[in-house]
């Protein structure tokens, strides 16, 4: 049961950091999303981009507190995580 609720948390991360990501780009990017991409990868700024779409794990980790639900927004904590350790590798390679 517990697996489950983190693993819910886990993929509603994901799924919050992707919606994120695409939410920046559509607000603030002249260029369509794919070639938004393909340019921050080839500038080094797609960890950048990884970040500000962390944001919104924020707001999906206080709902699931205050929802009482902690295994899920673990779940949100270790996509976060992952995310970060993702950024950190893509920076320093």
């Amino acid at each position: 049961m517990i697996k489950k609720e983190i693993t819910i948390g886990f993929v509603t991360g994901i799924i919050a950091n992707c919606i994120g990501v695409l939410l920046y780009i559509a607000l603030f990017s002249d260029l369509k999303i794919k070639t938004t991409l393909v340019a921050a990868k080839e500038n080094n700024v797609l960890g950048s981009l990884i970040a500000l779409g962390a944001v919104l794990n924020l707001l999906v980790f206080f709902l699931f507190l205050n929802q009482n639900k902690p295994y899920r927004a673990r779940g949100v904590l270790l996509a976060t995580l992952i995310a970060a350790v993702y950024i950190a590798i893509s920076k320093f390679s």
